[in-house]
């Protein structure tokens, strides 16, 4: 076996928001990365790897993506460290699983404070399963409520719990500020910085503890296809690790395609990544992540060989889907006002793209030839799908989110989430009645003395539909929360859905400031004066449990009767705003989200009164013994 000295490949994981991308940055900068005139014009962005607008908003890496920085040894000895920084929300675990499978190890970061959480449970144990070593990183050491000793002991019990063979959990420690731009390999003080003013001994322990990339000396052609991009002068392009022989560009190859067919194909163009830029090359070895183009139909988990001696690689396995929520034209009076992609072809030919780069969701028919079911790995993959197609100028009905069951030995199991829960001690009381009704199941609870409580759950994952809202309202927005899937187990029974009912139009028009004020006695409104409403639309949440059918487009009377000021301005409470994630949460089974690019809105599936009238009594008939 030969090895490539002058590279490593290394993926950085962790739970979201523990400073995956920030390190990134910093590693970047002082890698000489970016030239002087980008450093001195600020023409350099923070967390510059978050490149998609979705996730510059809300704060998250929602794509695995690669860059490669060159270090450069005491020796005067130049080595290149190819970088996959990865998603931490478990929403996105396809493309953590993805990502593990182009590097020979792993840089676990952990908070200094919150210590290892349900996603950082998720991204070890794969990378454990894949027997990478791991580089442990304690970041945010400078925290004023840093914990540093807990926090190492608490990732020693993790490695033990997910059953770390002796050799992995002999794993290297580094201290770090990411922020900052520093790293220690002594462990500092409760919220001081780490001694180095730099990130040298990062560097070094990832070039001592990783293993450089191996290879077979004779072994003809490999690469397989890890991930997808797109060139606006390329076209496709194919994301791959080299695992054997040499790639040229302009060469013949063995396309092995998924379904067990071989092509010959030309490689057109192959480009390296350096720093944040891909650069043409004439040629990549062993252990090189590349982008190859020429290859229109390429997908992920397919393998590039040598044509006169094909040998594919075992096509990439993932975790299947545990949520799915169906998507549709839009059937609205109000459909075509703002979207230009309406017809039911655009939308599976969206779907089916989306198919080609996102392995860790399926689309499947229904009964109906405009709707499809899609699956994923949660609700925020879910509406991220439908935020991306919204402003792709796409209008769609989005169905509100279900779990993916499955039959077990004959009895209906249903998926299962670990979520941890950190909030003020006040609020104990109530979050564990919270999921009482939810039928969560209290597996671990911790006090920290810190005034905050650690709570560990196995809840079914259809109780976690709709619990995030109220469980910020419940603790003032002071909790935290976080959740894994976790398995499967049987069916747990009825789980109530929300307490209350919906205000529901009962006619076209628009609204007003006077039918809006009597509204709001009956609860809380979803709309202003003057917008545009349709019968069977959903403008408010009714304070009971029933739907109520209201009409918010009543003007006031006019009479040639005097009034005074006060009786002409109304007082209105403001309306609640409902992002798509929040109307998702907010639907239930017979309710859907109408989704456009100027709107949002909640409406009922059966849009006449009547209709949901008859639906009611043949669902009450059905229930009566016979």
């Amino acid at each position: 076996m030969g090895q490539r000295e002058d590279l490593r490949n290394v993926a950085i994981v962790a739970h979201v928001d523990h400073g995956k991308t920030t390190l990134v940055d910093a590693m970047l900068w002082q890698s000489g990365a970016f030239t002087a005139h980008q450093a001195d014009t600020g023409d350099v962005n923070e967390r510059v790897m978050d490149s998609n607008d979705l996730e510059r908003e809300k704060g998250i890496t929602i794509l695995a993506k690669n860059t490669a920085v060159d270090h450069i040894m005491p020796s005067g000895e130049r080595i290149t460290i190819n970088i996959i920084d990865t998603p931490g929300h478990a929403d996105f675990g396809g493309e953590v699983e993805r990502g593990l499978s182009m590097v020979d190890g792993v840089v676990l970061l952990v908070d200094a404070s919150e210590g290892p959480l349900p996603q950082t449970r998720f991204v070890l144990r794969k990378a454990l399963e894949a027997h990478l070593p791991v580089v442990l990183v304690i970041n945010k050491v400078d925290r004023p409520d840093a914990r540093i000793a807990d926090v190492v002991d608490e990732t020693y019990e993790l490695f033990l719990d997910l059953d770390a063979d002796e050799h992995q959990i002999e794993f290297p420690i580094v201290y770090a500020s990411a922020k900052t731009g520093r790293a220690s390999l002594k462990r500092p003080q409760d919220g001081a910085m780490p001694e180095e003013e730099n990130l040298q001994p990062l560097f070094e322990t990832i070039l001592s503890a990783i293993p450089a990339p191996s290879f077979d000396d004779g072994a003809p052609l490999q690469a397989h296809i890890t991930n997808l991009d797109a060139s606006p002068y390329l076209g496709r392009l194919a994301l791959c690790r080299v695992h054997n022989g040499t790639i040229r560009k302009g060469q013949q190859a063995a396309w092995c395609r998924a379904n067990g067919t071989i092509e010959r194909v030309k490689i057109t163009e192959l480009l390296m990544t350096h720093a944040l830029d891909r650069v043409s090359a004439d040629s990549a070895g062993p252990g090189d992540i590349i982008a190859i183009a020429g290859i229109e139909d390429i997908t992920i988990g397919e393998t590039l060989a040598d044509p006169d001696d094909p040998r594919p690689l075992p096509v990439i396995t993932i975790d299947e889907p545990s949520i799915s929520m169906t998507i549709g034209i839009n059937t609205s009076p109000l459909a075509g006002q703002s979207g230009s992609k309406l017809t039911a072809r655009q939308v599976i030919n969206r779907l089916e793209a989306e198919l080609v780069g996102n392995v860790s969701i399926r689309v499947l028919t229904t009964e109906r030839p405009d709707t499809w079911e899609v699956q994923g790995r949660g609700e925020l993959q879910l509406a991220i799908l439908v935020e991306i197609m919204r402003r792709e100028g796409f209008e769609i009905t989005v169905g509100k989110p279900q779990v993916v069951t499955r039959r077990i030995d004959g009895r209906l199991h249903e998926p299962m989430e670990r979520m941890t829960i950190d909030v003020p001690s006040e609020y104990q009381g109530v979050v564990i009645q919270l999921l009482a009704l939810r039928k969560g199941r209290l597996e671990q609870m911790v006090d920290h003395g810190t005034g905050w409580i650690r709570m560990e759950y196995i809840v079914p994952a259809r109780g976690l539909i709709g619990f995030r809202t109220e469980f910020l309202t419940e603790t003032r927005g002071t909790g935290l929360l976080h959740h894994i899937h976790e398995g499967y187990e049987p069916w747990a029974g009825d789980i109530r859905t929300r307490p209350s009912g919906s205000l529901v139009a009962d006619r076209r028009g628009a609204t007003t400031g006077f039918a809006l004020a009597n509204l709001q006695e009956r609860g809380v409104m979803f709309v202003g004066p003057g917008t545009e409403v349709y019968e069977g639309m959903i403008v408010g949440e009714n304070s009971r449990q029933d739907d109520m059918d209201v009409n918010p487009t009543k003007e006031k009377k006019l009479t040639n009767m005097r009034q005074s000021s006060g009786d002409v301005l109304v007082p209105l409470i403001p309306h609640r705003v409902l992002s798509l994630e929040q109307a998702l949460e907010f639907c239930r089974d017979d309710e859907c989200v109408e989704v456009t690019p100027a709107t949002v809105r909640i409406r009922k599936v059966l849009l006449f009164a009547q209709d949901r009238e008859k639906q009611r009594g043949r669902a009450s008939k059905a229930k009566q013994p016979q």
